[in-house]
């Protein structure tokens, strides 16, 4: 006679189906960002290949893409968060321009310090950041009509204002007034805005034959650029908020349904015009980095970036229809963009090749994504 099942259960119950063992792999391929990284790695491969030698990857080598990749990772990491809401903003380029326009003219024609311009021009965007998100949630417009109206009507207001107030549309000193002179004497910009980390650093390493030095001792690469730094730090707070918080539920939970994530609750209102206004602060911050250290402003800066921040979004994983992506993806999709956009220039390839790289890589990306997202995401085989 068989023996007796102590526990009182079925000896040959099938395992619950509702919880099953998920493989190291499948998790890794399961992360939106898997695919940015495979493809940050495969790109270094194919210029460690092509440029190794050439400097591309030295200390001052590294730090010229790095800035490149930094100012597009600034706004991709808005581009990123607002295109999990389920929205996008085509305005991003053209408020580049126009808020780096903000910044000069109070500066050059009116006589303000520099600190009082450049929150001037963060309040001017992100006002009109709130503008954009309140009329796509009043007007139940899509995002991409009402922002694609933004980006002219931005571009055509830089110019307008520009050439009103000083004839010019493009601006770096007016009289005694030299833009980055006067930028670089506000201490608070100067801190936040203008410059090099960890210079004794660098130049210590370059004194133990670490780096390359110029003649007087110091380092060839001056240090990291502040843009960077900026980038990391928009980077790691807004993966923690998308991971970590209750914000960061509501945004995926907006833009995987908004109607369910409303009836359920959630302010969906306040969080699309809260990342609205949050991709016009991103877009700030590029134009205030950029005047301080291009030491002008021009009403036509900004062109294309809001395509290039949309697609290191798709190549960092976010999905187009929204509820799906991450911040650390799209900062990778900007590292990818920076080694590309500099790294060509240190082999004998032709740069007219590099927007060829752009539209490849952003449809490998989508086609990528639907993949994992379909086959692994939502738990196929």
């Amino acid at each position: 006679m068989a023996s007796a099942n102590l526990s009182g259960a079925p000896a040959n119950l099938p395992g619950d189906e509702r919880v099953r063992n998920v493989s190291a792999v499948r998790k890794l391929l399961a992360r939106p960002e898997f695919g940015a990284i495979a493809g940050t790695l495969l790109v270094v491969a194919i210029f460690v290949l092509a440029a190794g030698d050439s400097g591309m990857f030295s200390a001052e080598g590294t730090v010229n893409w790095g800035t490149v990749a930094g100012f597009l990772g600034i706004i991709a990491v808005g581009a990123a968060l607002l295109m999990i809401a389920g929205e996008f903003d085509l305005s991003v380029g053209s408020m580049i321009g126009f808020a780096g326009m903000m910044v000069a003219i109070p500066i050059l024609e009116w006589g303000w310090a520099p600190s009082a311009a450049v929150v001037f021009a963060f309040a001017c965007a992100m006002a009109l950041g709130w503008l954009n998100g309140w009329l796509v949630i009043k007007t139940g417009l899509p995002s991409f009509i009402v922002t694609l109206a933004f980006f002219f009507i931005l571009r055509g207001l830089s110019l307008a204002v520009a050439v009103l107030l000083t004839g010019k549309t493009i601006l770096s000193s007016s009289g005694d007034i030299v833009l980055q002179e006067a930028m670089l004497a506000d201490p608070v910009v100067s801190a936040l805005f203008h410059g090099h980390v960890l210079t004794g650093l660098f130049d210590s390493l370059s004194a133990a034959g670490w780096m390359a030095a110029r003649d007087d001792g110091t380092a060839l690469a001056i240090g990291v650029p502040k843009v960077v730094v900026w980038w990391f730090v928009l980077a790691a707070v807004g993966a923690f908020v998308l991971a970590r918080t209750r914000a960061g539920n509501w945004i995926l939970a907006v833009g995987g349904d908004a109607n369910a994530a409303k009836n359920v609750g959630i302010p969906v209102a306040r969080v699309k015009i809260g990342l609205f206004m949050f991709t016009a602060f991103c877009a700030t911050l590029f134009a205030v980095l950029q005047v301080a250290d291009a030491g002008s402003a021009a009403a036509d800066r900004g062109l294309q970036k809001e395509f290039e921040a949309i697609i290191a979004a798709v190549i960092g994983g976010c999905l187009l229809t929204g509820g799906y992506g991450s911040v650390i993806g799209a900062a990778f999709g900007a590292l990818i963009f920076g080694m590309v956009q500099i790294g060509i220039g240190y082999t004998s390839i032709d740069n007219n090749w590099y927007r060829v790289f752009l539209g490849v890589m952003l449809l490998a990306a989508v086609l990528f994504n639907n993949y994992i997202r379909r086959r692994f995401a939502m738990g196929r085989t």
